[in-house]
């Protein structure tokens, strides 16, 4: 056979092959309710993974590819997960907690600082480790904090902080 025909017979595996998750390198703190869901994650890719197996022949071997991948991922994530207290300070912010600031237009957000895989931002769930998230936390009631930005930096004040 010739190395060209291996070459291609490779560079079409690695075209099926899906990018594999990237884990973050900060330590993985999560509440109960971002364990609960990714174990919930990890229940619902097997059974997707299941269901796509048992096709047989006609499995989609990409998709098959892609819930794998996801499968290593969350379950790493699963095993370094650490669940961390639920939130009680109504006077400094934690991980769970949920805050209300202004910015100096005082225009008010409220989010709750939750884990990195349990984040959506449309809802107001911020992880903890981005950059809003580490300029909140640990910051008390009535404290002026730098969020940085990459549109620019902006000074926000905590006006209210509630428990989760």
């Amino acid at each position: 056979m010739s190395r060209a025909f291996v070459n291609e017979d490779n560079a079409a595996d690695q075209a099926n092959t899906p990018i594999e998750r990237h884990v973050s390198d900060q330590p993985n703190l999560v509440t109960a309710e971002g364990l609960a869901q990714m174990q919930a994650r990890v229940s619902e890719l097997k059974r997707q993974h299941s269901d796509e197996t048992a096709r047989g022949e006609q499995a989609d071997k990409q998709r098959i590819a892609e819930l794998e991948r996801d499968l290593r991922y969350f379950n790493q994530r699963l095993n370094t997960a650490r669940v961390i207290a639920p939130a009680t300070s109504t006077q400094e912010v934690q991980i769970g907690s949920w805050v209300t600031f202004a910015d100096e237009h005082g225009v008010e957000q409220r989010v709750q600082l939750v884990g990195e895989d349990q984040a959506d931002t449309r809802n107001g769930l911020i992880n903890w480790g981005s950059p809003l998230g580490r300029a909140l936390l640990k910051a008390q009631l009535g404290d002026e904090v730098l969020w940085v930005r990459p549109a620019g930096n902006v000074q926000v004040e905590i006006i209210k902080i509630e428990p989760a």
